[in-house]
């Protein structure tokens, strides 16, 4: 296994010529004299950055669309590109555009071969990370864990396999896989978008990944950093969080019957990072049809889509995939469907010791002084009415609502056994039959 490190993910590399893009030659020739009709570019350099190749590969571009009479030279330099020569399109070429526009709406980026991606996922695999302890830890700095779960969440980053994570609610399922996404800090390149049988397929999506900066080549640098395929955006490890709303459907190829491209599902978009399945059991699609749905992925490490016409074809699968449940796994999952899933893991609620840290955490940070005798009022008293069972998010809860009484009130910031009893009521609904 080619393990990486937090800079160790190699780019892909920027095609060489015409001959290294792998894409039919009239999709190219169409996204060329498109782009420039929509976006109005006239020379080499600024059709290449809207095209996203090199301007060596986008020249043999116009070339050739210039040998087909769609594009001609205007025969003057424009001084604000450098004095390059201008390009514009043709009768033919606009009757071109408005053509192939209408037989999809899809300019700008080159797409990558499905063929080509393919390559760059085994390059950025998740399975080739690996997370140290101090790492891991340092990324849940700001929960306090029992010792032995980063014993269990350790090795189970590390896979990049499945996750389950079960347990009563209310004790920072959400957040632990958040921490396990923010202890991944390397970087990865994100397609624009990808081809396959001549369809465009958009994967790039500001909302999901986040891309970094792009470092800048620098002459007088000793170590130049290297260049890399434009067509692709330099990304953190992308998340997909999804909750109550995901259904089957969201887990298919998306049709724009207008541009008549596609929008990769939200799998392929975390192609390289996490999707987390949050509050599994309270969608309207049954867990065990969810996760059967992931059963070939998680197993074979690619996914099956299926195109308008039907055909189905092959996608990597390179994602950890976390799944976050209020419920028991054997109320919702087969034993055939645990099996599937590579880690399960319990996410108690803290003990008492814990509880107080996090308690004494969040005051801190809330600036809300101690009280010894609120506290025992609220360990004395309180929690035996409800079996000592503690969960992490309730001393957030409580001091929020003393809070939210003081500033009312008009008080310093402060707790006592009064304001513990009128915080408590607003955490539990009192059992009662409302007469209607």
């Amino acid at each position: 296994m080619n393990m990486q490190t937090t800079t160790g993910v190699q780019p892909p590399p920027p095609p060489v010529g015409l001959k290294d893009m792998q894409l039919p030659i009239v999709m190219m020739r169409d996204i060329l004299i498109k782009t420039m009709f929509r976006k109005n570019v006239d020379t080499a350099t600024e059709v290449a950055e809207n095209i996203c190749l090199p301007r060596a590969v986008t020249q043999e571009l116009i070339d050739m669309a210039r040998e087909q009479r769609l594009l001609e030279a205007t025969g003057t330099l424009n001084a604000n590109s450098g004095n390059e020569m201008g390009y514009q399109l043709t009768d033919a070429g606009k009757a071109r555009a408005l053509d192939a526009l209408a037989q999809s709406e899809y300019f700008g980026a080159m797409p990558v071969p499905l063929s080509v991606y393919r390559e760059q996922v085994k390059r950025q695999s998740i399975r080739d990370i690996q997370i140290s302890r101090d790492e891991l830890t340092g990324a849940m700095g700001h929960l306090v864990l029992p010792n032995d779960l980063l014993d269990q969440l350790g090795p189970a980053v590390s896979a990049g396999r499945s996750v389950l994570m079960y347990g009563p609610p209310g004790n920072g399922k959400s957040s632990i896989s958040n921490g396990i996404r923010d202890a991944m800090g390397d970087k990865i390149y994100i397609p624009r978008a990808i081809e396959y049988s001549g369809q465009v397929i958009t994967v790039y999506d500001p909302i999901v990944h986040s891309s970094a900066e792009v470092e800048v080549d620098d002459p007088n640098s000793l170590r130049r950093s290297r260049s890399f395929d434009t067509r692709y955006v330099r990304c953190e490890r992308p998340t997909v969080i999804t909750g109550g709303e995901l259904s089957l459907s969201m887990l298919d190829l998306v049709y724009n019957p207008t541009a008549r491209t596609y929008q990769a599902p939200l799998q392929l978009k975390s192609s390289g990072g996490i999707f987390i399945v949050d509050d599994l059991g309270r969608q309207q699609e049954p867990p065990q049809a969810l996760v059967n749905r992931w059963i070939v992925p998680l197993e074979e490490s690619k996914d099956i889509l299926a195109l308008q016409s039907g055909e189905k074809f092959e996608v990597p699968f390179d994602t950890l995939v976390i799944f976050s449940t209020n419920f028991h796994p054997n109320e919702i999952f087969d034993q055939a469907a645990l099996r599937r899933i590579f880690f399960k893991i319990k996410i108690d609620g803290p003990s008492q010791q814990d509880f107080l840290k996090i308690f004494a955490m969040v005051a801190k940070k809330r600036k809300m002084p101690l009280d010894e005798e609120a506290l025992l009022h609220l360990l004395k008293v309180k929690y035996p009415t409800i079996n000592n069972i503690y969960s992490n998010y309730q001393p957030i809860f409580l001091i929020d609502q003393m809070i939210s009484i003081c500033e009312f009130e008009g008080l310093e910031y402060q707790m006592s056994p009064e304001l513990v009893d009128r915080a408590w009521a607003n955490m539990f609904v009192k059992e009662e039959k409302i007469v209607k």
